[in-house]
């Protein structure tokens, strides 16, 4: 999947992008917000929600680091409007490391039939090399914002994707009463709640499933738990599960991940049932 479609140019973007001087009365943790300097294919679906601030005297700042991974880092940023105080929000900042800095340790087994356009790229990533590197780093940010867009569309529980520039995707920052929202992991949920949780789970996976996707790593540590819902992240891998020669493994075993989980803690969770009842769904 090429991250071309995805990168910001200067014929696509929209023209009434402004551009000015980077030191124009910011600080060293701002920037302008690059909404409008964007593809439009780079923004958010529709509806967009409320919240989402898309003024052009919009300004982001850097609030610190939410959580670090092998390979990307999540950030907090707020996005306000220097127009309309009442005009801003936090956002999530998922980046994608530096190639030099990243660890795809297990890319092949998730990008097993994805294609990508540009045989240059092909070549390059082939052999390696450094613009290689860079094409397959940006493929996981273009891969997961894609994955954001569709399923968000779909009905599925994902945060909701604002925006991605280069590799660099802002979405909803997942949240309650103001701090982040734990991981399921974290949670010690009673068991009308517990039973809830793994309802909306098995929905999800549901709508992933007869799309012919699986989310390819899922567990307790990529869903949060905001509440009564469940939100899940981390997406770069989205496995599809008939492309992919290993595609109905990786989707057993994010049946066996989630359902060891609540199982553990007392629900009715059978992981075989769960993946035959989806494979059904696939097909």
């Amino acid at each position: 999947m090429s991250s071309a479609r995805f990168a910001v140019s200067s014929d696509l973007a929209d023209p009434s992008c402004t551009f000015r001087p980077v030191d124009e009365n910011l600080d060293h943790d701002q920037r302008w917000s690059t909404w409008l300097c964007v593809e439009r294919g780079a923004r958010g679906p529709r509806p967009r929600p409320e919240w989402v601030v898309t003024d052009d005297s919009a300004v982001d700042t850097e609030l610190g680091v939410l959580k670090t991974g092998k390979e990307a880092d999540v950030h907090l940023v707020e996005r306000a409007s220097r127009t309309d105080p009442r005009r801003s929000v936090v956002m999530a900042a998922k980046r994608y490391r530096a190639a030099e800095h990243r660890s795809f340790r297990r890319s092949t087994t998730y990008t097993e039939g994805r294609r990508v356009r540009d045989t240059r790229d092909m070549r390059a990533m082939a052999k390696g090399t450094a613009h290689g590197r860079e094409v397959a780093a940006g493929q996981w940010a273009a891969a997961e914002w894609e994955a954001l867009c569709s399923l968000w569309t779909a009905g599925v529980p994902v945060p909701y994707p604002v925006q991605v520039d280069g590799t660099e995707i802002l979405m909803e920052y997942v949240s309650v009463d103001g701090a982040a929202a734990p991981r399921l992991a974290q949670t010690r949920p009673e068991a009308a709640l517990r039973d809830a949780w793994f309802d909306q789970l098995r929905e999800a996976m549901g709508v992933l499933a007869r799309r012919q996707l699986a989310h390819g790593d899922l567990s307790a540590y990529n869903i949060l738990a905001a509440g009564e819902r469940l939100v899940i992240i981390d997406l770069p891998q989205v496995v599809d599960i008939v492309a992919n020669p290993r595609g109905s493994e990786l989707l057993l075993r994010d049946c066996i991940n989630v359902c060891s989980w609540f199982r553990a803690r007392g629900a009715d969770a059978d992981p075989h049932e769960l993946h035959a009842d989806l494979v059904a769904q696939a097909w």
